[in-house]
């Protein structure tokens, strides 16, 4: 039989344990924040030695372990930056020219006919291509052609180089394909611009710029004319294109010119 405790002997034995408990507590809650920072820590020193594949698509996320800054590379970026340099090498657009037909065929034949480089015969299966300079004391160029008997293909691109001589020249090749070949050979990097039989079967380069594609005209029924303003230093490319006729030669009479 225990010996009897009495009523206030029991309370104060309740508040010395409540005032254990309230310790305890207090001293979990003072050691917390320091526990819940050194977790922090120990997963960041975890997660700078991990390291991680890096696949294509992939972004990857480097924090500084000295600022805490965030750096997003992607593993695409430096395809970007290629894509870029490639852009800056392609010529700027160029302008569409000024383009009109004229019924005066006898007269223009009359008068081209009269003049020794104004006349010429593009033989079946050539391209005649005219180059002509831009000029320092003229701002757009002007053409005017006529054929016999038959239409015949023309077109129209810049070539932006330096130029070094004002003379016009003529360029004969014995077909497109041969035409291509010659031009391979001064740069490489091909676009193919159309068909002769709406337009030409060529390729130009990176350094030529389109201004009119090749495609047969009606040279035979009415005179052809047209205009295009500088777009800077360069040198025309006007294409007399007769590649796709196997029989028939064309008397070809042009006259080209500079206004200001």
């Amino acid at each position: 039989i225990g010996s009897p405790v009495s009523a206030d002997a029991t309370e104060d034995s309740k508040e010395d344990s409540c005032t254990v408990e309230d310790q305890k507590v207090a001293e979990a809650e003072e050691k917390l924040p320091d526990q819940i920072q050194s977790t922090k820590e120990e997963a960041l020193a975890r997660m700078t030695k991990y390291h991680i594949h890096q696949g294509a698509g992939d972004i990857v996320m480097i924090q500084s372990d000295h600022t805490g800054a965030v750096d997003i590379l992607s593993a695409e970026l430096e395809t970007a930056d290629l894509l870029g340099e490639q852009r800056k090498a392609q010529p700027p657009p160029l302008a569409p020219p000024t383009t009109w037909t004229t019924g005066k065929m006898k007269e223009f034949k009359a008068k081209m006919g009269k003049e020794k480089s104004a006349k010429m015969v593009v033989k079946r299966g050539e391209v005649v291509t005219v180059r002509v300079p831009t000029h320092p004391d003229g701002k757009r160029v002007c053409w005017e052609f006529a054929t016999d008997d038959y239409d015949i293909g023309f077109g129209v691109y810049f070539d932006w180089t330096t130029v070094t001589s004002t003379a016009i020249t003529v360029q004969v090749s014995e077909s497109s394909d041969e035409e291509d070949e010659e031009e391979e050979e001064e740069i490489e990097g091909l676009a193919p611009v159309g068909d002769v039989e709406r337009g030409s079967k060529s390729y130009l380069r990176n350094r030529y710029g389109e201004i009119m594609p090749v495609y047969r005209r009606d040279s035979h029924r009415e005179v052809q004319a047209g205009s295009h303003e500088y777009p800077g230093e360069g040198i025309y490319l006007l294409k007399f294109d007769n590649s796709y006729s196997l029989l028939r030669n064309k008397t070809l009479f042009f006259h080209v010119f500079y206004t200001s």
